[in-house]
């Protein structure tokens, strides 16, 4: 894709290609974050099944800190997907262009910050892992929301679950035998959308293969290009409104 439409992936106009390929670029993020999280703390991040599963069987256990600590990562994932909702909702009320790229730039400035503050702090690992959990999980949930109210809800970046049960789903229309000649009765798959399922589990996998071996060669830095990919796709759109507030500014002195 050309630098200048990767940077016009978070306009507020929207479109299915659009949304599509904003989904595939999160989806690489989302699978790149993911793999090196786990390689740099041992936890995986974006997913809230595990995590609350975790919280339920530490707190029948009787492990009441590592329940708490579950319940911390999954509020902080709730905290990121609250806050896109904000930022979206107050960019809108604003008619910012930005809705979208707002977010894009509070993600990408926390994990260029995680990286550089990674490469530092990597010897105190017993004070970092939990804050750093808690980073990622919040990065998560800010990300997920994005790309869900950007498609009304239609895709999801930073899990496979749903991806790929839908995408069972269509498979199994797509071999399904129609033995009767009636209309109404034929099964027929999706193909567009099992197109799509299809791409965003392979971005994401794609995605944590770079991850995990950025992570493994590079150490805390290799969040880095993933940074950049964000801030790239969002820099547009801000950049647009506040040229325009300026102007605006201007005008009324």
């Amino acid at each position: 894709m050309p630098l200048q439409y990767i940077s016009g992936l978070s306009s507020r106009r929207r479109n299915r290609q659009s949304d599509l390929h904003l989904g595939c670029l999160l989806a690489f993020v989302a699978g790149a974050v993911n793999a090196g999280g786990f390689l740099a703390i041992g936890q995986y991040t974006s997913h809230m099944t595990g995590i609350v599963s975790s919280m339920a069987d530490e707190l029948a256990l009787g492990h009441i800190s590592l329940a708490l600590a579950a319940l911390a990562a999954w509020l902080a994932f709730l905290a990121g997907a609250a806050s896109t909702a904000l930022m979206i909702n107050w960019a809108r009320r604003k008619r910012l262009r930005s809705e979208y790229a707002l977010s894009l730039m509070v993600e990408a400035s926390l994990l260029l910050a995680f990286g550089v503050a990674g490469t530092y702090l990597s010897e105190l690992g017993d004070i970092l892992a939990p804050v750093t959990v808690l980073l990622l999980c919040f990065i998560m949930g800010l990300q997920n929301a994005i790309i869900t109210k950007a498609s009304g809800a239609t895709i999801r970046t930073t899990h496979v679950t749903g991806l790929s049960t839908d995408m069972g789903i269509e498979l199994g229309k797509l071999f399904y035998y129609n033995h009767l000649q009636l209309p109404e009765l034929q099964v027929r798959a999706n193909r567009i959308k099992l197109r799509v399922h299809a791409l965003l589990i392979g971005f994401f996998f794609i995605g944590g293969v770079s991850g995990a071996l950025g992570f493994k060669h590079v150490g805390f830095s290799a969040t880095i290009f993933p940074a950049a990919l964000l801030a790239v796709m969002a820099v547009g759109p801000i950049f647009h409104d506040l040229r325009l507030r300026w102007r605006l500014k201007r005008q009324q002195s």
